[in-house]
């Protein structure tokens, strides 16, 4: 059980049948659940026996406190947000853990979605889970102490990263660093770059992704 209160709009599967499936949406810094769940409605024609949870992260954001999440105190130093990632991280896996459990489903019927902070939440505890998730997307993000990937590495799922070419808060090379570092480590890598895209996710990139999921469900 998670020390920290997690929990936030959810949807059930389309199909109204018990979930086959979970996919879990992480928002970005300074958001809430509501910022994503949106995606979730597109795709539940294309995933319609998986249930969907967009959680709100467990604190006020310190630079949006009229309503803002986050889910740790945002940085860029990779030390100190290296350690409040790892600090969120038993909480995330105990909500994932008590999720799944309610669904009767086991962690390889689990996708992890990140956008922003979200994505560095995403691939920070989905590749240190002790089953694989079924996937990982992330989407305008990037991917903290690549250099400890090697070492702390205890699953493989296949991951989608996603990035606009003008993001102006995490500029896109941070893609090209993820990918080269998840490449070394052995992990599946596929990527997609929205061209005049800023911080955010445009059409093409929800239909992208929506088609990882389906594909790595089955």
């Amino acid at each position: 059980m998670s020390s920290r209160s997690i929990d936030g709009p959810r949807l059930a599967p389309a199909s109204g049948g018990p979930a086959k499936q979970l996919v879990v949406l992480l928002h970005g810094y300074g958001a809430d659940g509501k910022d994503l769940i949106g995606i979730a409605k597109q795709w539940q024609s294309l995933l319609p026996d998986a249930a969907f949870v967009s959680p709100h992260a467990p604190e006020l954001c310190v630079m949006n406190p009229f309503g803002g999440r986050q889910w740790f105190e945002l940085t860029f130093r990779e030390s100190s947000d290296r350690a409040a990632l790892e600090q969120m991280a038993p909480d995330i896996n105990a909500f994932l853990d008590d999720e799944l459990e309610a669904l009767g489903l086991d962690g390889g019927k689990l996708a992890l979605v990140g956008f922003s902070q979200g994505t560095m939440l995403s691939l920070h505890v989905g590749l240190r889970r002790r089953q694989a998730p079924a996937a990982i997307i992330g989407y305008s993000g990037m991917l903290l102490s690549a250099a400890q990937i090697n070492a702390e590495l205890k699953c493989r799922p296949p991951i989608l990263l996603v990035h606009g070419d003008q993001d102006e808060v995490i500029p896109v090379e941070a893609l090209t660093l993820a990918c080269d570092a998840l490449g070394e480590a052995g992990l599946g890598v596929q990527w997609h770059i929205s061209r005049g895209l800023g911080h955010g996710i445009d059409v093409q990139g929800i239909g992208i992704g929506g088609a990882f999921l389906r594909k790595n469900f089955k």
